[in-house]
């Protein structure tokens, strides 16, 4: 069996990035905000030896931008098989007996409950890549950062993209405004890591 990805999204981010970071992070607990087709999920399937858990929300029903695309291009329904499956293909190829939690449901509701069941400070490894809208990235990195353990890292995918719209580019349908009120706002509660600015990852030095 192969993996089905129909995109290469992540390929740039593991190849830049991923293969150093991951392996000096080599989170046990990790939580993955928007999952897709679950490239990100199987790299660290297969990247981290000691790896215990893996929480991945989604919906499953597409952002925004997806709203306005071609159904017959993109089928949320299919993009949620595809990644069923290629969780299996990791799982069956992983360095370590990985326990994969899927949480289909909107990141604040699901992210609001893992603080409720008691895991705040739990993760080692948050990834950031849900709805590309400023005040949703806003509140997912607000509550992620409750969510890890000091000494764990966030990663925000996307930082500099921008929706196309006829329009012009409207500063509240992207990430890079929230990110940056984010890490204004914990500027004595985190550190920015060095990276290419597609993508922002900080460490949590304090509560």
């Amino acid at each position: 069996m192969s993996y089905e990805f129909t995109n290469d999204w992540f390929t740039k981010v593991a190849e830049d990035n991923w293969k150093i970071l991951i392996p000096q992070v080599n989170p046990k607990k990790v939580l993955e905000i928007g999952s897709y087709e679950g490239a990100a999920t199987s790299f660290i399937i297969n990247n981290v030896n000691d790896c215990e858990e893996i929480f991945c929300i989604d919906t499953w029903e597409g952002g925004v931008e997806h709203e306005k695309m071609d159904a017959k291009s993109i089928s949320m329904k299919h993009v949620e098989k595809r990644f069923d499956k290629n969780i299996e293909i990791a799982i069956k190829e992983a360095k370590s007996n990985v326990n994969i939690k899927k949480i289909k449901a909107r990141s604040d509701d699901a992210l609001i409950n893992l603080l409720s069941e008691g895991k705040k400070n739990y993760f080692d490894f948050i990834y950031v890549d849900g709805s590309h809208q400023a005040p949703d990235v806003l509140l997912d990195a607000i509550l992620s950062f409750r969510l890890l353990r000091v000494g764990g890292v966030i990663a925000f995918d996307d930082y500099l993209w921008s929706e196309e719209l006829e329009s012009g580019r409207d500063p509240l349908r992207c990430p890079k405004p929230a990110i940056d009120a984010f890490t204004n706002l914990y500027l004595r509660k985190i550190d920015i890591l060095s990276a290419p600015l597609y993508q922002m990852y900080v460490t949590k030095i304090s509560d």
